[in-house]
């Protein structure tokens, strides 16, 4: 389904000035009404992601429209893969490593680890997929599903979930579009498997979820950079880059911010019956026409603009129009120390520090030593230790369901040297008995 992008730079008529129409990012995370589970047939049904079901892909949206945003969630992935993932079989048999070496190049287990990391670091959870051998007694296959496609399935009354449903959730689902993946209880899903094949269960895929525990403990986690959303910097970012692009294009100055909730739109495509991909974009097009005349129009002199609002729990207004004036005293190039503050906050959300990145704009900028980079991509690597403890679940339990005695998983820091070791870098393990480093 195209994406209708609400998001714009308007020219004011009759007035060398510019008008910002946003979306407020926070409304991203929305749970305006009670989350219920969605019926596909008598047999299948599941739990939304949002409010909407698209959740996941309003969050990436708003990644990718972000060059800062999205270059720090690569870097945190990446540090994340490391030197990779390996199966360290130096203390397993002859045999136990010719089998582990088999099962790499039948598996795409770099393209996996990359892609578990993104999701971990984008969703705070991904979704390992399994599959046995005919006989049930050999684990011959290892699969990522991206967590964004992924849904699950109503926990029954013990508070287990049983179902993983993968689709493309983007558009209308029907059933037959729907891979449904038995899921291994995710508070044991080493005994889950040997009780499921002790009772001869003719399944041979299972889902393995790794997430990350977070305090709100729903079926989807909220991942911790959510605060760059729920709070104004993300819009604030969006909007100092729209200011620029419109004193480049016409020496227009942005006058007035106007900030739409999605809800807005949504009403009136629903009012006026709009259906059509085509036709909501007109209507959104003639909307902010609308609004355009009203703040320029002489007839409009002395009126006020009216919109619905409704009060939340904590006392808060929730508007679903707002109109605010922007101070366009500052020339364009006055934004580049703003636009630096911007920066600064993304890189801190993301626990990225920006000179690692370099991301950090102006002419002037103050650069950190070798060794200060090198400290700080040694820390930023040892901040991963408790996702690798994670993401390491699924293969113990393939190491250990396929018998291969010794072989432990491991995904090796990269460790930064200086030039008197005549190298630009190294692998460092962390032995599993005393926890010293061993290069």
């Amino acid at each position: 389904m195209e994406f209708l992008n609400f998001n714009s730079v308007e020219l004011l008529p009759n007035a060398k000035a510019s008008a910002a129409f946003m979306v407020d990012s926070g409304k991203v995370f929305r749970e305006d009404t009670d989350i219920a589970p969605v019926v596909i047939s008598e047999s299948l049904s599941y739990m939304p992601w949002g409010a909407d079901n698209q959740m996941p892909f309003d969050i990436l949206n708003l990644i990718e429209s972000d060059e800062t945003l999205s270059t720090c969630q690569m870097f945190n992935a990446e540090v994340c893969y490391g030197s990779g993932l390996i199966y360290n079989t130096d203390k397993s048999t002859v045999k136990t490593r010719e089998q582990v070496d088999d099962f790499f190049l039948e598996n795409n287990i770099a393209g996996y680890y990359l892609g578990v990391c993104q999701d971990f670091k984008h969703f705070a959870f991904c979704v390992s997929v399994i599959i046995l051998n005919a006989e049930g007694n050999k684990v011959v296959r290892l699969a990522r599903k991206e967590a964004c496609y992924c849904r699950f399935t109503p926990a029954n009354k013990q508070g287990k979930i049983e179902k993983v449903l993968y689709a493309n959730w983007r558009g209308t689902v029907q059933k037959e579009d729907i891979e449904v993946i038995t899921l291994l209880d995710t508070a044991s899903p080493w005994t889950d498997l040997q009780e499921r094949l002790a009772r001869k269960e003719k399944t041979r895929k299972f889902a393995i979820v790794t997430r990350v525990p977070t305090p709100d403990s729903t079926y989807y986690p909220i991942p911790y950079y959510a605060a760059l959303f729920k709070g104004k910097w993300y819009n604030i970012k969006s909007l100092i880059g729209m200011a620029k692009e419109a004193k480049l294009k016409n020496s227009a100055p942005i006058k007035y911010h106007i900030e739409i909730s999605n809800k807005y739109w949504e009403g009136i495509f629903k009012a006026e019956g709009i259906t059509d991909r085509l036709k909501q974009k007109e209507r959104v097009v003639q909307e902010k026409q609308n609004i355009l005349d009203f703040l320029t129009g002489a007839e409009n002199a002395g009126k006020a603009w009216f919109s619905t609002f409704y009060t939340n729990p904590n006392g808060d207004e929730q508007h679903d129009v707002v109109i605010t004036k922007v101070d366009d005293d500052k020339e364009g190039g006055d934004w580049s120390t703003d636009i630096q503050e911007a920066v600064n906050m993304f890189c801190f959300t993301m626990r990225v520090h920006s000179n690692l990145v370099g991301s950090v704009p102006g002419k002037g900028q103050t650069n950190n030593s070798g060794s200060d980079k090198r400290e700080l991509y040694t820390i930023a690597q040892a901040l991963q230790k408790p996702y690798h403890d994670l993401l390491f679940l699924p293969h113990r339990i393939i190491i250990k369901f396929n018998k291969w005695q010794g072989a432990v998983p491991e995904c090796p820091f990269i460790m930064l040297t200086t030039l008197d070791e005549n190298k630009d870098a190294k692998e460092v393990n962390i032995k599993q008995n005393n926890n010293e480093a061993d290069n």
